[in-house]
């Protein structure tokens, strides 16, 4: 087994709030990012792609075609978007790096050949990093 990785970046604004929480327990779960204007992040999107190489080409994936289905998959759907508003897989769902994270995994899954196990690692800053796998 051998596993190749895309990098790419896109920019979203997000806010993290229940409704049905009062505006004090927002504030104190979700301190600034709580901010009622949204704030935004340079996310930092890693897909790695796990198999085997193909003996007639030579690769596991070809990466050209990776990059078009991330780019079209995801940040097409989220670069420069408000992920509240603009996003309808985030209606119902707080847009937290952990939520987005498994958000792009199941897309890239639905996408992606069921012969490579995905895995993804989503930066929200350059400290902060959520690691997902589907388990």
């Amino acid at each position: 087994m051998l596993k190749v990785c895309r990098r790419s970046t896109f920019n979203a604004a997000h806010r993290l709030y229940r409704p049905d929480w009062s505006e004090e327990k927002n504030d104190a779960v979700y301190g600034k990012c709580n901010n009622p204007n949204f704030h935004g992040h340079n996310y930092t999107l890693e897909v790695w792609v796990e198999g085997e190489i193909d003996a007639s080409t030579g690769y596991l994936i070809d990466l050209k075609i990776l990059k078009t289905i991330i780019q079209t998959e995801i940040i097409d759907r989220f670069d420069h978007r408000n992920l509240n508003l603009d996003c309808s897989e985030f209606a119902n769902l707080i847009p937290t790096a952990e939520n987005i994270a498994i958000v792009i995994y199941e897309i890239l899954r639905n996408v992606l050949d069921a012969k490579y196990k995905v895995s993804i690692t989503l930066w929200e800053t350059e400290n902060n990093s959520v690691f997902y796998d589907g388990k």
